[in-house]
């Protein structure tokens, strides 16, 4: 299964990076350059989709749209896709 969360990225004052999904509850990263900040957020989204996916009765949210989302100071917007596997070996 193919998810994708739009992820707001901030620069911090001391020059490493945050990311948030608006969408994913409690669902943050952190890092030292952009990319890593990436990668940690597509991790973070991963491990939130895997715990959602382990409730009886799973609740995604949907994406919200970029064009709603206000962003602030330092602010840029990226889509997180995350390939969930639902079986081992399992290809799309």
């Amino acid at each position: 299964m193919r998810f994708i969360y739009p992820a707001i990225i901030k620069e911090k004052e001391d020059g490493t990076f945050e990311a948030r999904f608006p969408d994913l509850a409690m669902c943050e990263a952190a890092g030292e350059t952009m990319m890593e900040v990436v990668r940690n957020a597509t991790a973070a989204a991963h491990d939130w989709i895997e715990l959602e996916m382990s409730e009886e009765e799973p609740d995604f949210p949907p994406a919200t749209d970029a064009a709603d989302l206000v962003l602030g100071d330092k602010e840029t917007l990226t889509d997180i896709l995350v390939i969930y596997r639902m079986h081992e070996g399992w290809d799309e």
